[in-house]
């Protein structure tokens, strides 16, 4: 992390300088956001931000392959997969740890990834508000690739919209204003025009999806589509109140229900380099490692951290009746290399690429942060810390 950087703002770093930052990030929207975000933004040296561009790279390449549907048509559980799966992700997230290696050098190691939506609108708004609160130099930018607020608005647009108009494209959650992440939603559809609907909100006829807006029925060409299966995957009966998306209908998703298990803790164990921690199907291990304090075990269909084990025993791994559906992954230490007033804090980075239909490859766009004095990364594990939470990396430009 860059050191000159983060010692002119924590030299001018006050209580009411954070407060006046809140009131800004919810001066104007919707609702008030719903999670903790940070103190402080983390500032990237070049060193660590090209050996984050070269990590993501080497995922994408992966990811590119021929013959990775294959791969990963096991990920897709049954109850899950939906018809007319597009040829690519729309948006990838890739999840880094800081850490630091045998050498004592500052690197990134890959903690999971998504073919999934992420805060793709609430990140510049964010970026925008510590800029203005904390007064960020101009030379620093929270884009890569040479993207700028407009360029990046483009392409963000060019993905979610495509050829369609706003208004014939949704953005869709199971119950949309109350998600914790909402504010990206609203922020969305300010920078895009595009209605925001809970699943409820769908209409159908034939194989046909509408919605209302001011009294009209409304044809939905795409859906932005921001439900998570795990979330409804507890109810039996989600679909015997709503419209059952997981038919065959004549709509388009950005992105397709299927990548959301494509790419996820199961591409892990085909993933391979230096900022990849050693990854394997549980069902695959031929012997237990000695150093089984080094590994995590993660059960392949959940989110948000439910269900890992950190502190394994082998009568863990013994127990598990469905080996096929875990991993055992050697445990990534993060590297409290965020200089708070009172010590260090852990850091975790996620690259934001955006691949519109027509584009060779995903563009990496934007990122997110995360900031952590728990055990884990996540907010149940950092209750009642300051200078944890939500932020964003800003680099040279």
């Amino acid at each position: 992390m860059d050191p000159s950087a983060r010692a002119i703002f924590n030299q001018h770093f006050t209580t009411e300088k954070y407060g006046t930052f809140l009131t800004c990030l919810n001066d104007g929207l919707r609702n008030p956001v719903l999670f903790r975000v940070a103190e402080t933004p983390v500032f990237l040296t070049d060193d660590f931000r090209d050996k984050l561009v070269a990590a993501g790279e080497g995922i994408i390449a992966t990811i590119l392959q021929p013959g990775f549907k294959e791969l990963t048509e096991r990920s897709i559980p049954p109850k899950w997969r939906l018809p007319n799966e597009n040829t690519h992700p729309h948006f990838i997230a890739l999840d880094f740890g800081v850490c630091k290696d045998a050498d004592g050098s500052i690197v990134p190691k890959l903690i999971e990834l998504q073919g999934f939506p992420s805060l793709y609108g609430f990140q510049v708004h964010l970026g925008n508000t510590y800029r203005e609160a904390f007064d960020i130099d101009t030379d620093k930018t929270i884009y890569f690739n040479g993207l700028d607020q407009e360029s990046y608005l483009d392409l963000l647009r060019k993905t979610i919209l495509g050829p369609y108009q706003p208004y014939e494209v949704v953005l869709m959650d199971v119950n949309a204003p109350e998600q914790k992440t909402s504010v990206d939603f609203y922020i969305t559809q300010r920078y895009l025009g595009i209605p925001v609907i809970s699943l409820s909100d769908l209409q159908q006829q034939g194989d046909q999806l509408f919605y209302e807006a001011n009294g009209d029925k409304k044809r939905i060409k795409r859906i932005y589509n921001r439900l998570i299966f795990d979330e409804i995957d507890s109810d039996d009966h989600t679909f015997d109140k709503v419209v059952d998306i997981r038919q065959p209908l004549d709509v388009e998703w950005i992105t397709h229900p299927n990548w959301f298990y494509r790419i996820s803790k199961f591409t892990m164990p085909y993933l391979h380099g230096d900022y990849i921690p050693k990854t394997q199907f549980l069902h695959e291990i031929t012997q237990i490692p000695a150093d089984l304090e080094n590994y995590v075990l993660k059960p392949l269909f959940s989110f948000a951290g439910q269900g890992v084990i950190i502190d394994v025993k082998p009568d863990d791994i013994k127990n598990i009746t469905d080996p096929e559906n875990w991993i055992l992954q050697q445990k990534v230490n993060y590297e409290p290399v965020i200089q708070a007033p009172d010590g260090g804090v852990k850091a975790e980075i996620r690259l934001l690429y955006l691949w519109p239909d027509g584009d060779a490859k995903p563009t990496l766009a934007i990122n997110l942060a995360r900031l952590s004095r728990g055990k884990m990364i996540g907010v149940r594990y950092n209750k009642d810390f300051d200078w944890v939470g939500g932020t964003i990396a800003f680099m040279q430009r």
